[in-house]
């Protein structure tokens, strides 16, 4: 794995960044042609090279890194869906499949035992921080799996992680990514309703953030909706509120498995539900403080 050749499934808004690092580092990379990807001029300048089918990005892979949205996109590129097949139909012997996406953590697992099945290893690997990390290579990555495995893919993964920590077996990366993105949403979320109240009770969106971020309200959750109190810009949090739901949803599904408490978090999940309804899937989630100004729903 001195030079290992690479392959990424997904060059959206964090993948895209992953793809710039990698390739600003020299390995050779090639990426799966998807109408979801960012532009790849960039990337293509840098001599990354481009596959139009799963299979066949596999078959010239060392290392296959997915950076999809969820669990159904991660079980269709490697098992394959709608009679086609996935990658694990042309996985070589010894390749390292890397999910850096966010999924449930029951199918994290009975993907990983489909991979060394099929002659490979796993590790799920997902990540925290938002886009503009993602194109800094500093983003934090969460690792499940073999500590053996992920100490030789720490080369690729160095390139754009700042902090990687090793959460133990399979399926725990994801676990904790999960009970940091309800951590994080929950904060947020809080503070938006929060300040929905503060904007219906004539209270000034600067002197809200001010107080808040003087006591027991300041934080990371707080300075990424920042922008969006202050001058309704959403981009301190380029994160889509579909995703938000979709992640809520994970977290509430292995709560429940686990038989963990879950009431705050089918809030939490409700709230962004309601959001989607009513400013759709790709609205960024501190839009959330507008759908909240409105009131309670009728």
């Amino acid at each position: 794995m001195s030079s290992p050749r690479i392959g990424l499934v997904g060059v959206g808004l964090m993948g895209h960044g992953i793809a710039l690092n990698i390739a600003r580092k020299g390995f050779a990379l090639t990426v799966l042609e998807h109408p979801g990807n960012q532009p790849l001029d960039a990337l293509l300048a840098l001599g990354v090279t481009t596959v139009n089918t799963v299979a066949d990005l596999a078959a010239q892979s060392d290392m296959l890194i997915l950076c999809v949205t969820g669990s159904p996109q991660v079980e269709a590129v490697l098992l394959g869906s709608d009679g086609s097949s996935g990658a694990l139909a042309a996985l070589k012997p010894g390749t390292v499949v890397i999910d850096c996406s966010t999924a449930l953590p029951n199918s994290t697992e009975k993907i990983a035992q489909a991979v060394v099945a099929a002659g490979g290893e796993f590790l799920d690997a997902p990540m925290t921080r938002t886009p503009k990390e993602a194109a800094e290579g500093r983003l934090n990555l969460l690792v499940g799996g073999e500590a053996a495995v992920l100490e030789k893919c720490l080369p690729v993964l160095r390139c754009f992680a700042e902090n990687i920590t090793h959460t133990g077996a399979t399926g725990t990366g994801h676990r904790m990514k999960l009970l940091h993105n309800y951590v994080s949403l929950g904060a947020v979320a809080l503070i938006a309703e929060a300040a929905a109240c503060a904007q219906l009770g004539n209270v000034a969106p600067q002197v809200f953030v001010d107080v808040l971020a003087k006591g027991g309200g300041g934080g990371v959750a707080l300075e990424r909706l920042r922008p969006f109190l202050i001058d309704q810009d959403p981009s301190g949090l380029r994160f889509f509120m579909g995703n938000a739901l979709k992640d809520m949803g994970y977290y509430v599904a292995m709560a429940g498995e686990t038989g963990a408490v879950e009431g705050i978090a089918d809030a939490v999940r409700d709230t962004f539900a309601r959001a989607v309804a009513e400013e759709g899937a790709e609205s960024l989630v501190p839009e959330l403080v507008r759908v909240l100004q409105r009131g309670a729903p009728k």
